[in-house]
């Protein structure tokens, strides 16, 4: 969100406050999108909001006029344009990530993705070393899951691909507002191709593929539908297509004990566990559960050759 600083008092905000939740309720949104948007535009906390205290207050800045945040908010309302695509950010583990509709929002659920490699980097011991070396994230979008292994794996170089030329300008711009542009490549291209060069040398690869199927794909929140890009959802008819890829193409360019790691849609779990069992590189596979109790994340070793 450009900044364009502006100065309200604390009685027109309160007011815009409640009639932007009766705005949300009216359009079946959670009137709790209308608080966070203010803790980013206004940079109140959550208690002064609680408590409605801010009311009192003289001079609040804000980051546009209100009069641009209400036609933002309609927008919201009307059009189903993601609060996060309003503010530019959306927080993810400790992060505060920008965003824009170049990406995927980063959801809560594929947070789980880091505790998983951190889990099972730390379970299959320290003969391996798989807490360094290099590691990838395909798929790379904002630069979530590159910035989270990056925080969770210091030893290690992080490299993060994506097709989109946009999406890796925002990637970019997140790891250089975390310090971690000397850690983090970025490449652009199509899943492994451009680390041809690395081949055989990878601790772990961590991906969040398109995976929904295309004939669903009309199906989903209006939210997600007119908003998100799709080339980062489309999974192909089946919506197993990226995910068969990288499962054939990953023993290649991880090392012997490698971490192949990604999500997946609900119910695709037993099939991806039968294709990573065929392929035949692979050994521990383990399938887990995200936040809800669905089979959400595959997990495997590359085995010697």
């Amino acid at each position: 969100m450009a900044e364009k600083q502006s100065f309200v008092s604390g009685l027109q905000l309160w007011q815009w406050r409640n009639q932007a939740i009766q705005a949300a309720r009216a359009a079946d949104v959670s009137p709790y999108e209308v608080d966070w948007l203010l803790q980013e535009v206004a940079g109140l906390d959550r208690l002064a909001i609680s408590l409605q205290s801010f009311k009192d207050w003289s001079q609040i800045e804000l980051q546009l006029p209100l009069e641009e945040l209400e036609v933002l908010w309609r927008r919201r309302l009307d059009e189903r344009l993601p609060v996060q695509y309003i503010t530019g950010i959306t927080p993810w583990r400790q992060f505060n990530l920008m965003v824009s509709s170049a990406v995927l929002i980063p959801r809560p659920e594929t947070e789980c993705l880091i505790d998983l490699a951190v889990t099972t980097v730390q379970s299959v011991g320290e003969s391996l070393q798989l807490d360094r070396g290099h590691w990838v994230d395909l798929g790379t979008g904002s630069g979530a899951i590159a910035l989270g292994l990056a925080d969770a794996f210091p030893k290690a170089t992080i490299h993060a691909i994506d097709r989109s030329k946009d999406a890796l300008a925002i990637a970019q711009k997140n790891a250089d507002n975390y310090g971690l542009t000397e850690r983090i490549h970025f490449y652009q291209g199509s899943w492994w191709q451009p680390l041809d060069f690395l081949k055989g040398q990878f601790s772990g690869m961590v991906s969040n593929p398109p995976y929904i199927p295309s004939g669903i794909l009309p199906e989903l929140q209006a939210e997600v539908v007119r908003h998100e890009p799709h080339m980062a959802l489309d999974g192909g008819e089946s919506g197993l297509d990226c995910i068969r890829h990288l499962i054939n193409v990953s023993p290649t360019y991880l090392r012997p004990g490698g971490l192949w790691l990604i999500e997946m849609m609900a119910g695709q779990a037993e099939i991806v566990r039968q294709l990573l069992e065929n392929q035949g590189s692979y050994y521990n596979i383990q399938i887990h559960p995200d936040l809800e109790g669905i089979e959400r994340f595959a997990i495997a070793q590359v085995g010697k050759e």
